[in-house]
């Protein structure tokens, strides 16, 4: 029997481990829970480095999440051959990957995690059940009372009560589960009056979602899988915005959407630290091989390594013939069958700079991913079900072409801080890449708070953004803020006998709450940006 925690965390992603640190760190008692047998999320169990903004290393982030960057280089610092003027920067980059400065491999950030949490269970205050999936919630005036999780190792049933519940799932299952309302896919344009969105609701309208994998390449060896069942539908598969095949190297550049040539160099001579990440200066994602690299070999003593390890996670494998939300299933099956034709057609298929084709010692890395197959855990969610909050953060809060290049909302209640375009890739309902221009922005803890409902607070992508403001609103450092903040909220209100309405409503609650935030290390402001 687990004791009624104070706070239960379902989902254990990213903001859910976010969520369960702030809350133990308060003193209270936590459950928290995880679909998959590992926490972490996108970093892990869904194997996708770090989407970051360009002042990563030096301000726009909480100080966990910067501990938590720190801990991974640590990591590779003490365990691992780094050559000796790679293991002295600072800034080390352990994939040397383009897309973040800090590209690793998920079991490093697993690793790093499960420690982070060790004191909290060890003191009994965190409670972690892995493969628990929540099927159903009960609510009464206003209150959730009660949910029911399904344990996928034993099919048993357990029923967990709490003083609040946080929604850290990545569809936000418990809005649904629990009858909070929500909004699911793209709103239309007379809602929020924003110019991307389309004229009519389109709740089917979903960002798609990708199943990444890991790859490493050994020339002279022959790593070819069977031929996967939907091959040929993906090997002629056409996409009506795509400049040709989905399984080829031309792709839409997602910011002008005009055709561009990929090119993919397995385990390319250069020396890593040469490279540059910055997508600010240069997206990087051109260079298909080195844009997810997650571990690079000549960072290491020679011969430690017979190849560096990149992550695919690319236009294509961006799986969006189905919703993720809603046909679940069906989805998941098409993304992993998507993948695994695109391993194949890279394998048996794909053109080499040589001239010839196919590249058969490319081999899928289970070992990374922690899987049989080698696929992750998890599929790449970019887009949840999302809260009606009290504050909806819309295109014109963040749109540089609407609020200017240094405007933007700023928000009394502003419980953190984050930065990306707006970044909308191929929907189910058959919308190419949207990218628009977006500005530094805040998060307000109106976003995180429900109309209705008392006691559930969203932990991760769920907060109260529209289809177009999630595309910013939904990357790493961003989703681990909105969780510090919901188990922070939880905990407050909790030692408090107050509610989350109240903290936000009425100012000397919110600068209560505010100041414990900042005493935390919880940016809820940016500099000005312009001199960096």
């Amino acid at each position: 029997m687990i004791p009624e925690p104070d706070i239960l965390v379902v989902g254990g992603g990213l903001g859910g481990v976010a969520a369960a640190l702030a809350a133990c760190r308060a003193g209270r008692s936590v459950v928290l829970t995880e679909e998959t047998d590992w926490i972490g999320g996108q970093l892990t169990s869904q194997a996708v480095p770090p989407d970051e903004h360009p002042w990563v290393e030096r301000f726009g982030t909480t100080a966990s999440y910067r501990r938590l960057r720190e801990e991974i280089r640590r990591y590779y610092r003490h365990w691992y051959p780094l050559r000796a003027e790679a293991s002295t920067l600072t800034d080390l980059n352990p994939g040397a990957g383009r897309v973040s400065k800090l590209c690793h491999e998920p079991k490093v950030a697993l690793a790093v995690l499960e420690g982070m949490l060790a004191p909290h269970r060890a003191a009994g205050r965190l409670t972690v059940l892995t493969e628990h999936r929540p099927i159903s919630a009960e609510s009464d005036n206003d209150v959730v009372r009660s949910v029911t999780l399904k344990d996928l190792r034993a099919g048993t049933h357990r029923v967990l009560t709490a003083r609040y519940v946080l929604d850290a799932t990545e569809t936000g299952e418990l809005l649904h589960l629990a009858g909070v309302e929500h909004a699911n896919g793209a709103e239309a344009r007379a809602e929020f009056d924003e110019p991307h969105a389309p004229d009519e609701a389109q709740p089917l309208n979903q960002q798609g979602i990708t199943v990444c994998f890991a790859l490493s390449h050994h020339e002279g060896e022959d790593h070819t899988i069977d031929r996967p069942e939907d091959y040929g539908f993906w090997r002629g598969y056409r996409p009506s915005f795509w400049p040709g095949p989905l399984l080829g190297f031309e792709a839409p550049d997602p910011r002008t959407l005009e055709p561009v040539e990929r090119t993919f160099v397995p385990n390319p001579v250069h020396d890593p630290l040469s490279v540059s990440a910055d997508q600010s200066a240069d997206a990087g994602d051109k260079e298909l091989w080195g844009f997810r690299r997650i571990l690079a070999r000549k960072l290491h003593s020679p011969g430690a390594f017979d190849s560096d390890i990149t992550l695919v996670n690319w236009p294509l494998n961006d799986y969006w013939l189905k919703p993720y939300i809603g046909q679940e299933a069906e989805a998941l099956r098409g993304a992993r069958q998507l993948s695994l034709s695109l391993l194949y057609w890279l394998q048996t298929e794909a053109p080499r700079a040589d001239g010839g084709t196919g590249f058969p010692g490319l081999r899928i890395r289970p070992d990374v991913t922690g899987t049989a197959d080698g696929l992750a855990k998890a599929a790449y969610v970019r887009e949840s079900r999302r809260i009606k909050a009290v504050t909806t953060v819309t295109e014109h809060d963040v749109a540089i072409d609407l609020v200017g290049a240094y405007g933007g909302t700023r928000h009394r209640d502003s419980v953190g801080v984050g930065s990306y375009r707006i970044d909308l890739h191929p929907s189910t309902g058959g919308d190419g890449y949207i990218d628009i221009g977006s500005v530094p922005f805040e998060i307000p803890l109106g976003a995180l708070v429900p109309r209705r409902v008392r006691n559930l607070l969203p932990a991760g992508k769920n907060i109260g953004t529209t289809h177009i403001t999630n595309g910013c609103y939904r990357l790493h450092p961003v989703e681990w803020n909105v969780g510090e903040v919901a188990g922070a909220l939880a905990a407050h209100c909790v030692a408090e006998d107050v509610e989350p309405h109240q903290v936000q409503a009425e100012d000397k609650r919110f600068e209560e709450f505010a100041r414990l935030l900042d005493r935390d290390g919880v940016q809820r402001h940016w500099p000005d940006v312009r001199g960096y």
